[in-house]
């Protein structure tokens, strides 16, 4: 099984997320839960680390600001982080999450497909990374989740609960509202997405999500 969690930040994934992981660990079966946001992944740290080895660091800063907006200004550093995150991703969701779940585990995935399409479009809008053939690959063959958890929740409070959070790189509220829009208009989170809100209690959004993925327990 393969379950995504998707959404603007400071929604509330990451704690249903852990309230799920211990509910499906009781009921005896196993978990693997991984962040899987293109461009954050644990493999693609490794590449940044020596992207930046190899570069130098003032190439490519980490973080965000005006150095990075500057690096990621040339065509070849942005097409070359493109295709590495999409390398990234196809491996872990083409190959590792694919034998997770043939292997019996239940696939936690922290982003997907969805988010990361939302990066991309928000952080290289002139890449026309769709029509790149690594983009169409890992469309074609990342498997479809079984239950797919879609977090919404106002900017205002979003930014809120970052700034509670310490969040280290928050997005700005002009982006958080980009963000938002495509995850409430979008085709590519559609009716087949459950919809959760982020100002719901926890309890009440945990039993939700409970019932959507165990509905026979």
């Amino acid at each position: 099984m393969i379950i995504v969690f998707s959404g603007i930040d400071g929604s509330g994934k990451s704690t249903q997320i852990d309230l799920l992981t211990s509910f499906i660990k009781q009921s005896g079966f196993t978990v693997y839960s991984v962040w899987s946001r293109g461009g954050y992944t644990p493999g693609f740290e490794f590449f940044k680390k020596v992207l930046r080895a190899t570069m130098g660091k003032k190439a490519i800063p980490s973080g965000k600001g005006s150095g990075r907006e500057k690096a990621m200004s040339n065509s070849i550093v942005s097409r070359l982080w493109l295709m590495i995150a999409m390398l990234d991703l196809l491996i872990l969701y083409a190959v590792i999450i694919r034998a997770k779940s043939f292997l019996g585990n239940v696939v936690i995935c922290d982003r997907y497909l969805g988010d990361t399409f939302i990066d991309f479009s928000l952080n290289f809008p002139g890449s026309n990374f769709k029509n790149m053939w690594l983009w169409k690959l890992l469309v074609a063959t990342s498997p479809k989740p079984d239950v797919s958890f879609l977090f919404i929740l106002p900017v205002k409070e979003s930014m809120r609960r970052s700034k509670l959070k310490n969040e280290p790189f928050p997005d700005s509220k002009e982006v958080l509202v980009q963000r938002l829009e495509i995850y409430t208009t979008s085709e590519l989170f559609n009716d087949d997405w459950v919809r959760v809100d982020g100002l719901d209690p926890i309890s009440i959004s945990a039993g939700v999500i409970k019932d959507k993925v165990f509905p026979h327990s």
